[in-house]
């Protein structure tokens, strides 16, 4: 009889008991967080079947203004995560959310090109720290071992987001089309959902902690296993090939440069899906914005059980490049069926299904590779960089939808050129060598 192999499983016991009660205790509310963030960041692809009319705005004008968002993201990025890392996640993530919760709501007083370029930038700015801060709080608490299905569970908000988001969207433009209290269905629309990121703001100030050894709800002996887990990852890290020890290496690093091309390969394909949903689905002869709502939700409801599958295979087969790069190939197939099919409606959504089933759960498959090229001195400006990179794409997207579908009548030519860019991103991903990644 093997006497030593109970004690030698309770520490991976009590391991297990810590990181599910960290799951349960912290992902469901910055799932919540996550998705109002997502949905304050694209319903203004809803409120454009409506808006474009009511303020005789072009599709040029809307794409510029879906993307100026990213210019302010971009350049606040690196700065703000930079501040979580100093002033800690509980303050700084609560402080955001407030402000872009104010600012997304104020884009019911839009009357002109002017001052939705202005908002949207300013509601970029209070965004940026947002997302790369997560990831950034999410290396404090769980190795890179566990960090594709935690990822995987948060950005999976991305397209429940779009489940939840777009029949009450649609819900919501159809509800109040007779103008309730003086103000248009969109604007309603953009109140109704900017306001609860407030709450969840002054929330966030008393739900979440900055690292383990705050929190009451583990005990001694658990918050010491996740923090011998954590300091065992880093010497992992450290001991890696390609690791960056430093933000001024990191800017020196080719590799980083190269992740922020993938991410932003990925992010073109997004953000085309995100802005531009509404209007290729209305395209398609559907004309009520209920029926656009509930035709929308299903390629998101794909893609949310797509995501979690996709990021629980992942981390138990310890594999990373094929389960980004063949997501992303799918996008980039879902895209050219899409298009090449827009005169049937069923098989053109199907395509859109396929697509949005990819590039979303490009998202989170993509994030653990960073973890292999970047220690923990580098780990917030390095992650911000990326995905600043990463975010360009969400100017360059639906701005190029927008000119082209001006200039050309549909948007077809740029959503053959958007499968290209996905195509590209996979490809890099293939050449990035296994044994860096897979973790």
């Amino acid at each position: 009889m093997n006497t030593a192999s109970p004690g030698a499983q309770a520490p991976d016991a009590l391991l297990e008991g810590a990181y599910r009660k960290t799951i349960w205790r912290m992902i469901p509310f910055i799932f919540i967080c996550y998705l109002f963030n997502y949905l304050d960041r694209v319903n203004v692809g809803f409120a454009k079947l409506q808006m474009l009319d009511a303020l005789q705005l072009s599709e040029t004008v809307y794409g510029l203004g879906a993307g100026i968002f990213f210019i302010g993201y971009v350049l606040a990025g690196v700065p703000s995560n930079l501040i979580l890392h100093k002033v800690g996640a509980r303050r700084w993530i609560g402080t955001l959310m407030i402000v872009w919760g104010a600012l997304s709501a104020s884009l019911m007083f839009v009357s002109s090109a002017q001052s939705f370029y202005i908002l949207r930038f300013f509601t970029g700015i209070a965004e940026a720290g947002f997302f790369p801060g997560m990831v950034l709080y999410f290396t404090h608490w769980f190795p890179a071992e566990r960090r594709g299905r935690v990822m995987a569970l948060f950005m999976s908000a991305i397209p429940i987001s779009g489940v939840l988001g777009g029949p009450l969207s649609g819900w919501m433009l159809n509800h109040f089309q007779a103008g309730q209290g003086g103000l248009a269905a969109w604007q309603w629309l953009y109140l109704l959902q900017g306001l609860p990121t407030v709450l969840l703001g002054i929330a966030v100030y008393f739900v979440l902690h900055d690292n383990v050894a705050g929190v009451k709800w583990l005990s001694s002996a658990e918050k010491q296993a996740m923090q011998t887990a954590l300091v065992e990852d880093e010497k992992r890290r450290s001991a890696g090939t390609v690791s960056v020890d430093s933000f001024a290496s990191v800017l020196r690093n080719r590799n980083v440069w190269m992740l922020g091309a993938v991410y932003f390969s990925i992010q073109m394909g997004v953000y085309a899906i995100n802005f531009w949903l509404p209007s290729i689905i209305k395209s398609l002869g559907f004309q009520n914005p209920a029926m656009i709502g509930w035709l929308s939700a299903i390629p998101y409801f794909a893609a949310s059980i797509f995501m979690i599958l996709v990021g629980r295979s992942a981390d138990r087969r310890r594999e990373r490049r094929w389960h980004l790069s063949v997501p992303m190939l799918m996008g980039f197939a879902g895209l050219l069926i899409a298009t090449s099919f827009a005169d049937s409606p069923a098989l053109a959504i199907l395509g859109l299904s396929i697509a949005t089933m990819g590039a979303l759960t490009g998202l989170p498959m993509f994030w653990p590779l960073p973890a292999a090229f970047l220690g923990s001195a580098a780990a917030a400006g390095g992650l911000a960089l990326i995905n600043s990179l990463g975010q360009i794409a969400g100017f360059v997207s639906p701005y190029l939808v927008g000119w082209l579908k001006d200039a050309t009548g549909s948007t077809h030519v740029a959503l053959y050129i958007l499968s290209a860019v996905l195509f590209c991103g996979a490809m890099i991903v293939l050449s990035i060598p296994a044994k860096t990644v897979n973790r």
